[in-house]
């Protein structure tokens, strides 16, 4: 993976690259048109892998998405990162941490009930599946473990009540 990135993070930036790595070798590559974004787009790593994925994050990427997990797990893994980013060199703070997290939301503790035992059937509920207030909190831990953008997935149940709770309710209390 590191060296994929490399190679592809030439080829945005230089007029012709060589490069002769492990798996990839290339004698005077052109890729044109260049990408607009300057001086090369961000690139974004996604995964967990403490050996690997966190380490390639460190020294080569603009963002990682931490893929999975709970806060507790998410706190670990950025703990690893920032363990990376010291042994590389790195500044932690100019890499932007992310997490998708599924939410599914209801007012009270008897709405939360009630949806699961509705959704349920569908198969299991993953991610979130709580109150606003409940939420809330949630949200205040990632962004104290150091998420700097956690995003709503909310594609499994395509619940509209969720996506009108967390316009109207959760997210002025992030603005």
């Amino acid at each position: 993976m590191e060296e994929a990135i490399q190679l592809i993070l030439k080829m945005w930036t230089e007029p012709r690259t060589t490069f002769h790595g492990r798996y990839f070798h290339v004698e005077e590559a052109i890729l044109e048109p260049k990408p607009v974004q300057k001086p090369r787009p961000p690139v974004m790593i996604a995964g967990g892998g403490e050996q690997m994925t966190l380490r390639a994050v460190a020294r080569l990427a603009d963002a990682c998405n931490i893929v999975g997990g709970d806060i507790a797990e998410v706190r670990h893994k950025l703990a690893v990162l920032r363990g990376h980013c010291d042994e590389a060199g790195r500044d932690y703070d100019t890499i932007e941490k992310t997490h998708v997290e599924h939410w599914l939301l209801a007012r009270d503790a008897a709405a939360v009930a009630a949806k699961r035992e509705r959704l349920a059937a569908r198969g299991p509920l993953r991610g979130f599946v709580g109150t606003v207030s409940e939420a809330i909190d949630l949200i205040g831990q990632y962004q104290d473990a150091g998420v700097d953008l956690l995003i709503n997935s909310n594609n499994q149940r395509n619940d509209e009540e969720t996506r009108e709770l967390f316009v109207s309710d959760v997210m002025p209390h992030f603005a």
